[in-house]
C-alpha cells in the first residue's frame, strides 16, 4: 500500500479512483467491509482503491475533551493495509481544513487530487464544516461534478452496531473478551520493554516484562489472559495492569509475564493481545499470599488461552480474503 501524506504526492498521477473516507479508529468489523468494498469495487471498474483518513483524528482538534483513541496511526495503518486498498492518504487535519465546505473537500482533495470516480461511505459519515456533507449532499455533488456515491448499512454484532464508542467502552470496562467479534482480533497494546522494580523474577519467582506503553487506551486494572507476540512468535501470558497495591505504587504499569519463557526481552518491542479479564487487582497481605495468588492467575491463564475460542491470529489473512459485496 503507497501512503500519501499530502495530496501533491498523488495529484495528477491517478487516472481514477474508488475512494472510502473515514476515521477508522480501531479499523473495526465496519470499517473492514468499507475498505474492502472500496477495493472490490475499484477492482471491477479498473481503478485504484484510495483510503482516506486522517492525522491527528479530527476530535483532537475540534475538542478539549477527546476520549483515549483505540489505535494510534502506526497501527492504524498497518492494519488498514492488510484489507487491500492500494493506496492511503494520511491527511493532517486542522482547523483549517476543518473550516472547508463539503463542496470545497471534495474538489480540493477527492477530485482535483484522486480523480474520484466513486465514494464509499459508511452509515453515519458526515465530512466537512459543521458536518454537512452527508449522504445526500454528497450524493447531490456528485452527480454535479462527474462521481458516484455509496453508503454502506450498518454492521451489527450480537444485535448492536459495532462502532468506535462501543468497543472503547467495553475495553476500558475491562471486557476485553467481546470485543474479539467487532475487532475481528483481540484488543492490543505495543510497547518497549523497560526495567522495572526487579520484583517479578527476584521476589515473587514470575519474571515480568514491564512495558512502556504509547497506546492511548488501556483496559481497566486488573489481571488478564494475554498472548504476547514478540518478533512474530506468539507466547501465552498473565498481565498485571494497575499500580501494584501490595506494594504501595502510585504509577499505572502493565506489567505480562510470558508462561515458559525464559528470554531476554528487555530494549525489545512486544504486542499485548487481551483474551480474558481473570480478576480485579487488590492488596495483598504479604509476599507469600501474592505468590499463591500468581500461581492461580498463571494455571487460568494457560486453562483459557488453551480453548480453542481463544485462538489467536496475528496475520489477519481470513479477514482479508473474506468476499466483499460488489
Amino acid at each position: 500500500m503507497i501512503i500519501a501524506r499530502t495530496i501533491e504526492e498523488l495529484e495528477g498521477v491517478i487516472a481514477g479512483s474508488c475512494v472510502t473516507i473515514g476515521n477508522f479508529d480501531g479499523v473495526h468489523k465496519g470499517h473492514q467491509r468499507l475498505i474492502r468494498l472500496a477495493c472490490s469495487r475499484a477492482k471491477a471498474q479498473g481503478l485504484l482503491s484510495v483510503v482516506v483518513t486522517f492525522d491527528p483524528h479530527p476530535l483532537r482538534v475540534l475538542r478539549n475533551d477527546a476520549p483515549p483513541f483505540i489505535t494510534l496511526t502506526e497501527q492504524k495503518l498497518e492494519l488498514i493495509s492488510q484489507y487491500g486498498p492500494e493506496a492511503c492518504l494520511l491527511l493532517e487535519f486542522n482547523m483549517e481544513m476543518a473550516k472547508l465546505a463539503p463542496e470545497q473537500f471534495v474538489q480540493k482533495y477527492l477530485i482535483d487530487g484522486l480523480n474520484m470516480k466513486e465514494m464509499i461511505i459508511g452509515y453515519d459519515y458526515h465530512l466537512g464544516k459543521g458536518r454537512a456533507g452527508n449522504f445526500e449532499t454528497l450524493s447531490k455533488l456528485g452527480k454535479d461534478r462527474g462521481f458516484t456515491v455509496d453508503r454502506l448499512e450498518p454492521v451489527s454484532i450480537d444485535g448492536a452496531v459495532v462502532s468506535s464508542t462501543r468497543i472503547r467502552d467495553l475495553v476500558q470496562a475491562g471486557k476485553v473478551w467481546p470485543v474479539r467479534p467487532l475487532l475481528g482480533r483481540f484488543y492490543q497494546v505495543k510497547g518497549e520493554v523497560v526495567h522495572g522494580m526487579n520484583r517479578g523474577g527476584r521476589l515473587l519467582g514470575f519474571p515480568t516484562a514491564n512495558l512502556k506503553l504509547v497506546d492511548e487506551l488501556h483496559p481497566k486494572p486488573g489481571v488478564y489472559a494475554i498472548w504476547v507476540e514478540v518478533d512474530n512468535e506468539v507466547h501465552m501470558g498473565v498481565a498485571n495492569i494497575g499500580k501494584n497495591p501490595t506494594f504501595g505504587n502510585d504509577a499505572l504499569s502493565v506489567e505480562a509475564h510470558l508462561i515458559d519463557f525464559n528470554g531476554d526481552l528487555y530494549g525489545r518491542d512486544i504486542r499485548v493481545h487481551f483474551v480474558q479479564r481473570i480478576r480485579d487487582e487488590r492488596k495483598f497481605s504479604g509476599i507469600d499470599e501474592l505468590k499463591d495468588r500468581i500461581t492461580k492467575d498463571v494455571d487460568l491463564g494457560r486453562q483459557i488461552l488453551s480453548q480453542p475460542e481463544a485462538e489467536i491470529r496475528v496475520t489477519h489473512a481470513d479477514l482479508a480474503n473474506e468476499t466483499a459485496e460488489v
